[in-house]
Protein backbone atom coordinates (compact mmCIF):
# COMPACT_ATOMS: atom_id res chain seq x y z
CA UNK A 1 0.00 0.00 0.00
CA UNK A 2 1.15 3.54 -0.84
CA UNK A 3 0.05 6.36 1.46
CA UNK A 4 0.67 10.10 1.30
CA UNK A 5 0.07 12.32 4.33
CA UNK A 6 0.08 15.93 3.23
CA UNK A 7 -0.51 19.35 4.70
CA UNK A 8 1.01 18.81 8.14
CA UNK A 9 4.02 19.75 10.21
CA UNK A 10 6.36 16.79 10.68
CA UNK A 11 7.61 16.71 14.26
CA UNK A 12 10.65 14.71 15.31
CA UNK A 13 12.50 14.89 18.61
CA UNK A 14 15.18 17.13 17.10
CA UNK A 15 13.27 19.35 14.67
CA UNK A 16 9.96 20.27 13.06
CA UNK A 17 9.29 21.06 9.43
CA UNK A 18 6.34 21.66 7.16
CA UNK A 19 6.40 18.53 4.99
CA UNK A 20 4.48 15.68 3.43
CA UNK A 21 5.20 12.04 4.25
CA UNK A 22 5.09 9.28 1.63
CA UNK A 23 5.01 5.63 2.70
CA UNK A 24 5.18 2.47 0.67
CA UNK A 25 5.24 -1.20 1.68
CA UNK A 26 5.27 -0.28 5.36
CA UNK A 27 8.26 2.08 5.17
CA UNK A 28 8.71 5.83 4.89
CA UNK A 29 10.11 6.51 1.42
CA UNK A 30 10.05 10.32 1.25
CA UNK A 31 9.67 13.34 3.55
CA UNK A 32 9.49 16.76 1.93
CA UNK A 33 7.43 19.66 0.71
CA UNK A 34 4.79 19.21 -1.99
CA UNK A 35 5.36 15.54 -2.66
CA UNK A 36 3.56 14.04 -5.65
CA UNK A 37 1.07 11.27 -4.94
CA UNK A 38 1.85 8.13 -6.96
CA UNK A 39 -0.99 6.60 -8.92
CA UNK A 40 -3.38 4.74 -6.65
CA UNK A 41 -1.96 6.17 -3.44
CA UNK A 42 -4.28 6.80 -0.49
CA UNK A 43 -4.10 10.45 0.54
CA UNK A 44 -4.65 11.76 4.07
CA UNK A 45 -5.00 15.48 4.68
CA UNK A 46 -3.30 16.39 7.95
CA UNK A 47 -5.23 19.66 7.92
CA UNK A 48 -2.37 21.77 9.20
CA UNK A 49 -1.90 19.54 12.24
CA UNK A 50 1.14 17.61 13.38
CA UNK A 51 2.51 14.38 11.95
CA UNK A 52 4.55 12.56 14.60
CA UNK A 53 6.21 9.17 15.07
CA UNK A 54 3.81 6.62 16.51
CA UNK A 55 4.05 6.34 20.27
CA UNK A 56 6.06 3.59 21.92
CA UNK A 57 4.82 2.44 25.32
CA UNK A 58 7.81 0.67 26.90
CA UNK A 59 5.86 -0.76 29.84
CA UNK A 60 2.66 -2.77 29.45
CA UNK A 61 1.26 -6.03 30.84
CA UNK A 62 -1.34 -7.51 28.49
CA UNK A 63 -3.21 -10.63 29.70
CA UNK A 64 -0.79 -10.97 32.61
CA UNK A 65 -1.42 -13.83 35.07
CA UNK A 66 -1.04 -12.07 38.41
CA UNK A 67 -2.26 -12.35 41.99
CA UNK A 68 -4.60 -15.25 41.27
CA UNK A 69 -6.27 -13.79 38.20
CA UNK A 70 -5.44 -12.65 34.64
CA UNK A 71 -5.39 -9.06 33.41
CA UNK A 72 -8.56 -8.27 31.44
CA UNK A 73 -6.73 -6.66 28.51
CA UNK A 74 -5.38 -9.06 25.89
CA UNK A 75 -2.79 -8.28 23.23
CA UNK A 76 -5.36 -7.51 20.52
CA UNK A 77 -7.65 -5.29 22.59
CA UNK A 78 -4.68 -3.59 24.25
CA UNK A 79 -2.76 -2.79 21.07
CA UNK A 80 -6.00 -1.65 19.45
CA UNK A 81 -6.67 0.76 22.33
CA UNK A 82 -3.10 1.98 22.07
CA UNK A 83 -3.52 2.59 18.34
CA UNK A 84 -6.62 4.73 18.96
CA UNK A 85 -4.45 6.94 21.16
CA UNK A 86 -1.54 7.13 18.70
CA UNK A 87 0.63 4.36 20.15
CA UNK A 88 1.94 1.97 17.49
CA UNK A 89 4.27 -0.24 19.54
CA UNK A 90 4.41 -1.71 23.02
CA UNK A 91 7.17 -3.46 24.94
CA UNK A 92 5.49 -5.98 27.22
CA UNK A 93 6.99 -8.32 29.84
CA UNK A 94 7.62 -12.04 30.00
CA UNK A 95 7.44 -12.95 33.70
CA UNK A 96 8.45 -16.54 34.46
CA UNK A 97 7.27 -18.10 37.69
CA UNK A 98 10.07 -18.94 40.12
CA UNK A 99 11.77 -22.15 38.89
CA UNK A 100 9.93 -21.98 35.55
CA UNK A 101 12.05 -22.51 32.45
CA UNK A 102 12.70 -19.00 31.12
CA UNK A 103 12.58 -19.96 27.43
CA UNK A 104 9.32 -21.82 27.99
CA UNK A 105 7.81 -18.71 29.56
CA UNK A 106 9.07 -16.57 26.68
CA UNK A 107 7.45 -18.85 24.11
CA UNK A 108 4.17 -18.80 26.05
CA UNK A 109 4.06 -14.99 25.96
CA UNK A 110 5.00 -14.97 22.28
CA UNK A 111 2.02 -17.21 21.61
CA UNK A 112 -0.35 -14.89 23.47
CA UNK A 113 1.00 -11.88 21.62
CA UNK A 114 0.42 -13.26 18.13
CA UNK A 115 -3.01 -11.61 18.19
CA UNK A 116 -1.48 -8.11 18.49
CA UNK A 117 -2.75 -5.43 16.12
CA UNK A 118 0.46 -3.38 16.16
CA UNK A 119 4.15 -4.15 16.66
CA UNK A 120 5.44 -5.41 19.99
CA UNK A 121 8.54 -6.67 21.78
CA UNK A 122 9.38 -8.09 25.20
CA UNK A 123 11.48 -7.44 28.25
CA UNK A 124 12.12 -10.72 30.10
CA UNK A 125 11.97 -10.83 33.90
CA UNK A 126 14.60 -12.70 35.91
CA UNK A 127 12.69 -14.09 38.88
CA UNK A 128 15.12 -16.83 40.00
CA UNK A 129 18.67 -17.94 39.32
CA UNK A 130 20.69 -20.99 38.38
CA UNK A 131 22.90 -22.02 35.47
CA UNK A 132 19.88 -22.56 33.22
CA UNK A 133 18.82 -18.93 33.65
CA UNK A 134 22.36 -17.80 32.82
CA UNK A 135 22.18 -19.84 29.62
CA UNK A 136 18.64 -18.68 28.80
CA UNK A 137 19.68 -15.03 28.91
CA UNK A 138 22.30 -15.79 26.26
CA UNK A 139 19.78 -17.64 24.12
CA UNK A 140 17.26 -14.81 24.37
CA UNK A 141 19.76 -12.16 23.28
CA UNK A 142 21.29 -14.29 20.53
CA UNK A 143 18.23 -15.99 19.02
CA UNK A 144 15.15 -14.02 20.05
CA UNK A 145 16.06 -10.33 19.88
CA UNK A 146 15.74 -9.59 23.62
CA UNK A 147 18.08 -6.88 24.92
CA UNK A 148 16.50 -5.98 28.27
CA UNK A 149 15.90 -7.94 31.47
CA UNK A 150 13.49 -6.96 34.24
CA UNK A 151 13.97 -7.39 37.99
CA UNK A 152 11.15 -7.00 40.51
CA UNK A 153 12.63 -5.86 43.80
CA UNK A 154 9.11 -6.17 45.30
CA UNK A 155 6.53 -8.98 45.66
CA UNK A 156 8.27 -11.08 48.30
CA UNK A 157 7.35 -14.75 48.17
CA UNK A 158 6.47 -14.54 44.50
CA UNK A 159 8.61 -12.92 41.79
CA UNK A 160 10.95 -10.78 43.91
CA UNK A 161 14.61 -10.72 42.89
CA UNK A 162 16.90 -10.50 45.92
CA UNK A 163 20.38 -8.98 45.83
CA UNK A 164 21.99 -12.28 44.84
CA UNK A 165 19.75 -12.54 41.79
CA UNK A 166 20.39 -8.90 40.93
CA UNK A 167 24.16 -9.35 41.03
CA UNK A 168 24.14 -12.54 38.97
CA UNK A 169 21.71 -11.19 36.39
CA UNK A 170 23.37 -7.77 36.13
CA UNK A 171 26.75 -9.42 35.52
CA UNK A 172 25.30 -11.65 32.82
CA UNK A 173 23.55 -8.71 31.16
CA UNK A 174 26.85 -6.85 31.11
CA UNK A 175 28.50 -9.78 29.32
CA UNK A 176 25.71 -9.85 26.74
CA UNK A 177 25.41 -6.12 26.09
CA UNK A 178 21.86 -6.02 27.48
CA UNK A 179 20.24 -3.38 29.66
CA UNK A 180 18.85 -4.15 33.12
CA UNK A 181 15.51 -2.76 34.26
CA UNK A 182 14.16 -2.75 37.80
CA UNK A 183 10.88 -2.27 39.63
CA UNK A 184 12.34 -0.44 42.61
CA UNK A 185 10.55 -1.15 45.89
CA UNK A 186 12.11 -2.82 48.92
CA UNK A 187 10.11 -6.06 49.07
CA UNK A 188 11.19 -6.93 52.60
CA UNK A 189 10.02 -3.57 53.93
CA UNK A 190 6.74 -3.77 52.01
CA UNK A 191 5.96 -7.23 53.42
CA UNK A 192 6.76 -6.03 56.96
CA UNK A 193 4.62 -2.90 56.63
CA UNK A 194 1.71 -4.77 55.08
CA UNK A 195 1.51 -7.10 58.07
CA UNK A 196 1.93 -4.22 60.52
CA UNK A 197 -0.93 -2.27 58.93
CA UNK A 198 -3.21 -5.31 58.79
CA UNK A 199 -2.49 -5.91 62.49
CA UNK A 200 -3.76 -2.40 63.15
CA UNK A 201 -7.10 -3.38 61.60
CA UNK A 202 -6.62 -1.39 58.40
CA UNK A 203 -7.80 -3.63 55.56
CA UNK A 204 -9.12 -1.22 52.90
CA UNK A 205 -7.36 0.32 49.89
CA UNK A 206 -6.05 3.17 52.05
CA UNK A 207 -3.62 0.63 53.52
CA UNK A 208 -1.95 0.11 50.15
CA UNK A 209 -0.01 3.43 49.97
CA UNK A 210 0.68 3.23 53.71
CA UNK A 211 2.53 -0.05 53.15
CA UNK A 212 4.57 1.33 50.25
CA UNK A 213 5.84 4.79 51.31
CA UNK A 214 8.14 6.70 49.02
CA UNK A 215 11.19 5.83 51.13
CA UNK A 216 10.68 2.16 50.23
CA UNK A 217 10.98 3.07 46.56
CA UNK A 218 13.89 5.44 47.06
CA UNK A 219 15.94 2.86 48.97
CA UNK A 220 15.49 0.22 46.27
CA UNK A 221 16.25 2.64 43.44
CA UNK A 222 19.48 3.72 45.13
CA UNK A 223 20.47 0.12 45.86
CA UNK A 224 19.91 -0.98 42.26
CA UNK A 225 21.86 2.04 41.01
CA UNK A 226 24.82 1.27 43.28
CA UNK A 227 24.86 -2.40 42.26
CA UNK A 228 24.78 -1.36 38.60
CA UNK A 229 27.56 1.15 39.28
CA UNK A 230 29.85 -1.48 40.77
CA UNK A 231 29.15 -3.94 37.95
CA UNK A 232 29.39 -1.36 35.14
CA UNK A 233 26.01 -2.13 33.62
CA UNK A 234 23.43 0.38 32.29
CA UNK A 235 20.20 0.56 34.29
CA UNK A 236 16.63 1.57 33.47
CA UNK A 237 14.30 2.20 36.42
CA UNK A 238 10.62 1.77 35.60
CA UNK A 239 7.63 3.77 36.89
CA UNK A 240 9.41 6.28 39.13
CA UNK A 241 6.72 7.77 41.34
CA UNK A 242 8.50 9.81 43.97
CA UNK A 243 11.07 12.43 44.86
CA UNK A 244 13.42 9.88 46.46
CA UNK A 245 13.86 7.73 43.35
CA UNK A 246 14.20 10.82 41.15
CA UNK A 247 16.93 12.15 43.44
CA UNK A 248 18.79 8.83 43.23
CA UNK A 249 18.65 8.91 39.43
CA UNK A 250 19.68 12.56 39.30
CA UNK A 251 22.68 11.96 41.54
CA UNK A 252 23.80 8.97 39.46
CA UNK A 253 23.42 10.78 36.15
CA UNK A 254 25.31 13.80 37.48
CA UNK A 255 28.13 11.42 38.39
CA UNK A 256 28.18 10.13 34.81
CA UNK A 257 26.47 6.80 35.45
CA UNK A 258 24.35 5.35 32.65
CA UNK A 259 20.95 5.35 34.35
CA UNK A 260 17.58 5.99 32.71
CA UNK A 261 14.24 6.77 34.33
CA UNK A 262 10.66 6.13 33.26
CA UNK A 263 7.58 7.89 34.59
CA UNK A 264 3.95 6.87 34.17
CA UNK A 265 1.33 9.29 32.94
CA UNK A 266 -0.75 8.34 35.97
CA UNK A 267 1.98 9.20 38.44
CA UNK A 268 2.25 12.66 36.88
CA UNK A 269 -1.46 13.40 37.22
CA UNK A 270 -3.19 11.32 39.93
CA UNK A 271 -2.59 11.87 43.66
CA UNK A 272 -2.98 9.61 46.67
CA UNK A 273 -6.36 11.04 47.73
CA UNK A 274 -7.98 8.40 45.49
CA UNK A 275 -7.23 5.72 48.10
CA UNK A 276 -9.32 7.51 50.70
CA UNK A 277 -12.44 7.71 48.51
CA UNK A 278 -15.59 6.52 50.28
CA UNK A 279 -16.43 4.15 47.40
CA UNK A 280 -14.35 0.99 47.94
CA UNK A 281 -14.46 0.01 44.26
CA UNK A 282 -13.25 3.45 43.20
CA UNK A 283 -10.34 3.37 45.64
CA UNK A 284 -9.42 -0.22 44.76
CA UNK A 285 -9.44 0.57 41.05
CA UNK A 286 -6.40 2.80 41.69
CA UNK A 287 -4.38 0.15 43.53
CA UNK A 288 -1.09 -0.29 41.68
CA UNK A 289 2.55 -0.40 42.68
CA UNK A 290 4.19 1.93 43.31
CA UNK A 291 1.02 3.72 44.46
CA UNK A 292 -0.06 7.20 43.51
CA UNK A 293 1.69 9.80 45.68
CA UNK A 294 0.95 13.16 47.33
CA UNK A 295 1.02 16.12 44.94
CA UNK A 296 4.51 17.35 45.75
CA UNK A 297 5.89 14.20 44.15
CA UNK A 298 4.00 14.93 40.93
CA UNK A 299 5.51 18.37 40.63
CA UNK A 300 8.98 16.93 41.18
CA UNK A 301 8.41 14.28 38.51
CA UNK A 302 7.34 16.92 35.99
CA UNK A 303 10.53 18.83 36.72
CA UNK A 304 12.56 15.67 36.32
CA UNK A 305 10.94 15.06 32.95
CA UNK A 306 11.57 18.63 31.84
CA UNK A 307 15.21 18.47 32.98
CA UNK A 308 15.90 15.21 31.16
CA UNK A 309 16.51 13.19 34.30
CA UNK A 310 13.47 11.08 33.35
CA UNK A 311 13.59 10.10 29.70
CA UNK A 312 10.50 8.04 28.91
CA UNK A 313 6.80 7.92 29.68
CA UNK A 314 4.77 4.72 29.95
CA UNK A 315 1.56 3.36 31.45
CA UNK A 316 2.28 0.04 33.20
CA UNK A 317 -1.02 -0.85 31.53
CA UNK A 318 -2.31 -3.80 33.57
CA UNK A 319 -6.08 -3.90 33.81
CA UNK A 320 -8.31 -5.63 36.35
CA UNK A 321 -12.06 -5.09 36.48
CA UNK A 322 -14.10 -4.49 39.64
CA UNK A 323 -14.97 -8.17 40.30
CA UNK A 324 -11.26 -9.01 40.11
CA UNK A 325 -10.28 -6.16 42.43
CA UNK A 326 -12.86 -7.40 44.98
CA UNK A 327 -10.67 -10.41 45.68
CA UNK A 328 -9.05 -8.09 48.22
CA UNK A 329 -12.26 -6.71 49.71
CA UNK A 330 -11.22 -7.63 53.24
CA UNK A 331 -7.45 -7.43 52.74
CA UNK A 332 -5.80 -4.71 50.65
CA UNK A 333 -2.76 -6.94 50.01
CA UNK A 334 -5.00 -9.21 47.91
CA UNK A 335 -6.26 -6.48 45.58
CA UNK A 336 -4.72 -7.19 42.14
CA UNK A 337 -2.25 -4.41 41.39
CA UNK A 338 -2.75 -2.52 38.14
CA UNK A 339 -4.44 0.29 36.23
CA UNK A 340 -4.95 1.19 32.55
CA UNK A 341 -3.79 4.02 30.33
CA UNK A 342 -2.35 2.78 27.01
CA UNK A 343 -5.06 4.63 25.07
CA UNK A 344 -4.81 7.89 27.00
CA UNK A 345 -1.09 8.34 27.68
CA UNK A 346 -0.31 10.59 24.72
CA UNK A 347 -3.48 12.66 25.10
CA UNK A 348 -3.00 13.48 28.79
CA UNK A 349 0.71 14.19 28.31
CA UNK A 350 -0.02 16.57 25.44
CA UNK A 351 -2.74 18.37 27.38
CA UNK A 352 -0.86 18.69 30.66
CA UNK A 353 2.61 18.89 29.12
CA UNK A 354 2.51 20.75 25.81
CA UNK A 355 -0.60 22.85 26.43
CA UNK A 356 0.72 23.93 29.83
CA UNK A 357 4.11 24.93 28.45
CA UNK A 358 5.96 22.25 30.39
CA UNK A 359 7.00 20.49 27.17
CA UNK A 360 7.69 21.54 23.60
CA UNK A 361 6.19 19.47 20.79
CA UNK A 362 9.67 18.06 20.09
CA UNK A 363 10.13 17.08 23.72
CA UNK A 364 6.71 15.42 23.59
CA UNK A 365 7.88 13.24 20.70
CA UNK A 366 11.07 12.43 22.59
CA UNK A 367 9.33 11.25 25.77
CA UNK A 368 6.52 9.35 24.04
CA UNK A 369 8.53 7.63 21.30
CA UNK A 370 12.10 8.56 20.37
CA UNK A 371 13.82 8.11 23.72
CA UNK A 372 12.34 4.65 24.24
CA UNK A 373 13.40 3.69 20.71
CA UNK A 374 16.97 4.80 21.43
CA UNK A 375 17.27 3.23 24.88
CA UNK A 376 15.94 -0.14 23.72
CA UNK A 377 17.79 -0.16 20.38
CA UNK A 378 14.80 0.32 18.08
CA UNK A 379 16.03 3.59 16.61
CA UNK A 380 15.99 4.62 13.73
CA UNK A 381 13.57 1.90 12.69
CA UNK A 382 11.13 3.34 15.23
CA UNK A 383 10.80 6.73 16.92
CA UNK A 384 11.53 9.00 13.96
CA UNK A 385 9.95 10.17 10.72
CA UNK A 386 12.76 9.64 8.23
CA UNK A 387 13.36 7.74 5.01
CA UNK A 388 13.79 4.05 5.79
CA UNK A 389 11.96 4.11 9.12
CA UNK A 390 8.84 2.04 9.73
CA UNK A 391 5.69 3.85 8.64
CA UNK A 392 4.27 4.15 12.17
CA UNK A 393 2.69 7.59 12.42
CA UNK A 394 0.25 9.69 14.41
CA UNK A 395 -1.65 12.61 12.88
CA UNK A 396 -2.48 15.09 15.63
CA UNK A 397 -5.06 17.85 15.79
CA UNK A 398 -3.91 20.25 18.54
CA UNK A 399 -7.25 22.07 18.66
CA UNK A 400 -9.60 19.11 18.97
CA UNK A 401 -11.01 18.24 22.39
CA UNK A 402 -12.51 15.12 23.93
CA UNK A 403 -13.56 13.89 27.35
CA UNK A 404 -11.90 10.71 28.60
CA UNK A 405 -14.35 8.11 29.90
CA UNK A 406 -14.65 4.39 30.52
CA UNK A 407 -17.90 4.58 28.56
CA UNK A 408 -16.12 5.55 25.35
CA UNK A 409 -12.59 4.22 25.68
CA UNK A 410 -11.44 1.10 23.81
CA UNK A 411 -9.54 -0.42 26.76
CA UNK A 412 -11.04 -3.66 28.06
CA UNK A 413 -11.57 -2.47 31.60
CA UNK A 414 -14.52 -0.99 33.50
CA UNK A 415 -12.62 1.97 34.97
CA UNK A 416 -10.45 4.83 33.76
CA UNK A 417 -8.07 6.64 36.10
CA UNK A 418 -8.48 9.80 33.97
CA UNK A 419 -12.29 9.63 34.01
CA UNK A 420 -13.93 12.96 33.10
CA UNK A 421 -10.70 14.68 32.11
CA UNK A 422 -11.13 17.03 29.15
CA UNK A 423 -8.05 17.01 26.94
CA UNK A 424 -7.23 19.32 24.04
CA UNK A 425 -4.98 17.84 21.38
CA UNK A 426 -6.19 14.58 19.86
CA UNK A 427 -4.82 11.79 17.70
CA UNK A 428 -7.03 11.68 14.60
CA UNK A 429 -5.21 9.17 12.39
CA UNK A 430 -2.90 6.29 13.29
CA UNK A 431 -0.76 4.56 10.68
CA UNK A 432 0.93 1.27 11.58
CA UNK A 433 3.21 -0.48 9.09
CA UNK A 434 1.92 1.91 6.43
CA UNK A 435 -1.73 0.94 7.02
CA UNK A 436 -4.39 3.25 8.42
CA UNK A 437 -5.55 1.47 11.56
CA UNK A 438 -7.54 4.34 13.06
CA UNK A 439 -9.12 7.44 11.52
CA UNK A 440 -11.56 9.89 13.09
CA UNK A 441 -13.27 7.33 15.31
CA UNK A 442 -13.12 4.48 12.80
CA UNK A 443 -11.08 1.61 14.24
CA UNK A 444 -9.51 -0.55 11.52
CA UNK A 445 -7.05 -2.70 13.43
CA UNK A 446 -6.54 -6.29 12.28
CA UNK A 447 -6.07 -9.15 14.70
CA UNK A 448 -2.58 -10.59 14.27
CA UNK A 449 -1.22 -7.79 12.07
CA UNK A 450 1.36 -6.80 14.67
CA UNK A 451 4.92 -8.05 14.31
CA UNK A 452 7.40 -9.14 16.93
CA UNK A 453 10.35 -6.74 16.69
CA UNK A 454 13.86 -7.93 17.47
CA UNK A 455 15.99 -5.58 19.58
CA UNK A 456 19.70 -6.32 19.14
CA UNK A 457 22.02 -6.02 22.10
CA UNK A 458 24.49 -3.19 22.45
CA UNK A 459 28.27 -3.57 22.60
CA UNK A 460 28.94 -4.98 26.08
CA UNK A 461 29.15 -1.97 28.39
CA UNK A 462 31.93 -3.42 30.52
CA UNK A 463 34.07 -4.15 27.46
CA UNK A 464 33.63 -0.57 26.28
CA UNK A 465 34.64 0.75 29.70
CA UNK A 466 37.63 -1.60 29.78
CA UNK A 467 38.81 -0.55 26.32
CA UNK A 468 38.49 3.12 27.25
CA UNK A 469 40.59 2.54 30.38
CA UNK A 470 43.23 0.66 28.38
CA UNK A 471 43.40 3.46 25.83
CA UNK A 472 43.98 5.99 28.61
CA UNK A 473 46.84 3.85 29.95
CA UNK A 474 48.48 3.59 26.53
CA UNK A 475 48.15 7.32 25.93
CA UNK A 476 49.84 7.90 29.29
CA UNK A 477 52.64 5.49 28.32
CA UNK A 478 53.13 7.23 25.00
CA UNK A 479 53.45 10.59 26.74
CA UNK A 480 56.19 9.11 28.93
Amino acid sequence: MTLLIRGGTVVNADQSQRADVLTEAGKIVAVGADLEAPSGAEIIDAGGGYVMPGGIDPHTHMELPFMGTVASEDFFSGTTAGAVGGTTMIIDFVIPNPQQDVIEAYKTWRGWAEKSATDYSFHVAITWWDDSVHEAMGTLTRDFGVNSFKHFMAYKGAIMADDEILVNSFRRARELGAICTVHAENGELVAHLQQEILNQGITGPEGHPMSRPSQVEGEAANRAIRIAQVLNVPLYIVHNSCIESLEAITRARNEGQRVFGEVLAGHLLVDDSVYRHKDWDYAAAHVMSPPFRPRQHQEALWRGLQAGMLQTTATDHCCFCAPQKRAGHNNFTQIPNGTGGVEDRMHVLWHHGVNSGRLTVNEFVAITSTNAAKIFNLYPRKGVIAVGADADLSVWDPALERTISKDTHHQNVDFNIFEGMIVRGINTVTVAQGQVVYQDGDVRTVRGAGRYVDRPTFAPYYDAMQKAAEQQVWRAVERV
